[in-house]
């Protein structure tokens, strides 16, 4: 657990209640939630709803870049691309730790936990840390 700093916390700023996505779902229904709830990425979960990955827009592109992943698309599960394991923010975590840890990460968002460490309980991605740099600052 991480001491709050001036300033919102993760918990303050995440978008709560992510859309999921089931580890076994096909990347055809990943990519279609993607472009119809307009996000860059989706938490995966396993069937008793615990967090096991996460799965990015960038992800599809690279296997509709790769022809081995291409040819293979139509047998291909979510599963089949998405990091593993995710990186995770506490929702008392400061901006500037979850900041941190996506700049050393090199990735656009984080999945938000509740108290056990495994339930999706939000997501914070770069946009979120814009846009309350634009309230702390602007």
């Amino acid at each position: 657990m991480t001491t709050r700093q001036d300033g919102p916390t993760v918990g303050e700023v995440m978008t709560p209640e992510p859309v999921t996505i089931h580890a076994d779902a096909p990347l055809t229904d990943a990519a279609r939630v993607l472009e119809e709830q307009e996000i860059g990425g989706l938490p995966v979960v396993d069937r008793d709803g615990l967090l096991v990955g996460v799965l990015a827009e960038s992800d599809l592109v690279r296997a509709r870049a790769t022809e081995h992943l291409w040819s293979r698309w139509p047998g291909l599960a979510v599963r089949h691309l998405m990091h593993a394991p995710a990186l995770t923010a506490d929702p008392t975590m400061s901006l500037e730790e979850a900041a941190t840890l996506m700049e050393r990460a090199h990735v656009h968002r984080l999945i938000v936990v509740g108290p056990d460490q495994r339930t999706p309980i939000g997501v914070i991605s770069t946009s979120d840390i814009v846009r309350a740099i634009v309230g702390e600052r602007g």
